[in-house]
């Protein structure tokens, strides 16, 4: 195979995990690849280095001493820092695994140990959710919240709203077509999830309900369509 160059525009990847082996060789053939990949051996290194550098990517083991991989994804998210796509890399991947990597707030998991050609898939995947195509349509209105498709923007009463690349992902889809039901594996497949991670849909819309309605538990714009799936009903 031959290998990629990497430019100075290459998306830059922040690997961490506290298997030097496993890391050295998954950062070597991202690099092959084509990324520019920074290593990290702790969530504490990654912090330094996240305070450092920009990335467009971050790639984390849940299973590290200290503050883990899960840990460190959802104080990220809680800390509002950059809404940058994280992967999840772990043994565990049990239904019950993967959900609470979702619910953490995480964009995809991956259960070891995984072919390298399906980890640059599913970055190169994440690349592109993480940038959707615009959309030909104006602000949707979502009570005091407005959702701009085409610059891929939530903006609340006094400030835009930070979205994950997953919560992106999904809040434009279903804005593309709005009052058209999606079903759950129209909406993974536009989030580039298997058919195993489906039910990973209902903890984005948990997480993006959270974002817009005023009462996430009695949501008016993102409602649940019994046996079918998913519609988003804009209005004031």
């Amino acid at each position: 195979m031959t290998q990629a160059a990497v430019t100075e525009d290459a998306p830059h990847i922040l690997l961490v995990d506290d298997d030097a082996r496993l890391a050295a060789l998954a950062g070597r053939y991202l690099a092959e690849q084509g990324f520019r990949v920074t290593r990290a051996a702790s969530a504490a290194e990654a912090r330094e280095r996240l305070r450092a550098m920009e990335f467009d990517l971050l790639v984390l083991d849940v299973m590290m001493p200290g503050e883990t991989g899960l840990e460190l994804t959802f104080n990220l998210r809680a800390e509002r820092a950059p809404a940058m796509p994280i992967l999840l890399l772990t043994a565990r991947d049990t239904p019950e695994d993967v959900l609470a990597g979702f619910e953490a707030g995480a964009d995809d998991y991956l259960g070891k140990p995984f072919d390298p050609r399906v980890l640059v898939a599913r970055l190169r995947a994440m690349l592109r959710r993480a940038q959707p195509p615009p959309v030909q349509a104006g602000p949707l209105p979502l009570g005091e919240a407005c959702f701009d498709a085409e610059r891929g923007e939530l903006i609340g009463p006094n400030a835009r709203l930070r979205l994950t690349g997953a919560e992106l992902s999904l809040l434009t889809t279903l804005a593309g077509r709005p009052h058209e039901v999606f079903s759950r594996e129209a909406l993974a497949a536009a989030l580039g999830l298997d058919d195993v991670n489906e039910r990973a849909i209902d903890v984005q819309v948990t997480r993006l309900r959270r974002k817009i309605e005023p009462d996430p538990r009695e949501p008016r714009f993102l409602q649940t369509v019994r046996g079918k799936g998913y519609v988003l009903k804009p209005g004031a």
